[in-house]
């Protein structure tokens, strides 16, 4: 049985599953009834030792499905979150991850083609869920509160490695500044 986290809570996954060497990250959602449809966008950015991107290749979503050398793959973009289980995914394959990666933040923002103002406020059941590869075992999961709902871009969780483990924490914290302000917070040229 996964165990379920809370905001800020972390989960060390390699002491659970020695020799682990990758995880699919799943991300979900359901849209709130209300005029148009609400497109969410998964991005994944992996970090070094200073808080910030590796490469501008190394921000991975639905444009750079895959950093160069393979260490994090997007899925594929969902549109709408119809459906059941995770709307979008995405693979880490810690043997591929570069020496100096230290930490993947993962991301969730609002694609906002019309200019209309649509925010966090229209997403309900929001989580992500850290899934053993080889096995398909959910290990963790974090169910985000509602209490973004007037931000338009949320940092969901991030796996980091701390004296030679993986662990993953939950985050859940929003911005307002959508996908493009969390980007430059991290040092991605956008």
């Amino acid at each position: 049985m996964a165990v379920s986290l809370t905001k800020g809570s972390n989960y060390s996954l390699t002491r659970t599953e020695p020799g682990l060497a990758s995880v699919v990250i799943g991300l979900g959602w359901k849209v709130n009834t209300g005029p148009g449809d609400v497109d969410l966008d998964a991005s994944a950015m992996i970090l070094g030792s200073d808080g910030r991107v590796l490469s501008d290749q190394h921000f991975v979503f639905f444009n750079n499905r895959t950093t160069p050398e393979g260490s994090v793959r997007h899925t594929g973009d969902n549109k709408t979150g119809e459906g059941e289980g995770d709307d979008e995914q995405i693979a880490v394959d810690f043997n591929l991850l570069p020496a100096q990666a230290e930490s993947v933040v993962f991301v969730v923002s609002i694609h906002n083609e019309g200019g209309a103002a649509i925010t966090f406020g229209r997403i309900r059941d929001a989580y992500i869920r850290v899934v053993h590869q080889a096995t398909g075992v959910e290990m963790c999961r974090y169910e985000l509160t509602e209490d973004a709902y007037d931000q338009t871009a949320m940092v969901f969780g991030q796996l980091y490695r701390r004296e030679g483990e993986w662990k993953f924490r939950a985050i859940g914290q929003g911005y307002a500044t959508g996908l493009a302000g969390i980007a430059k917070d991290y040092g991605v040229n956008v």
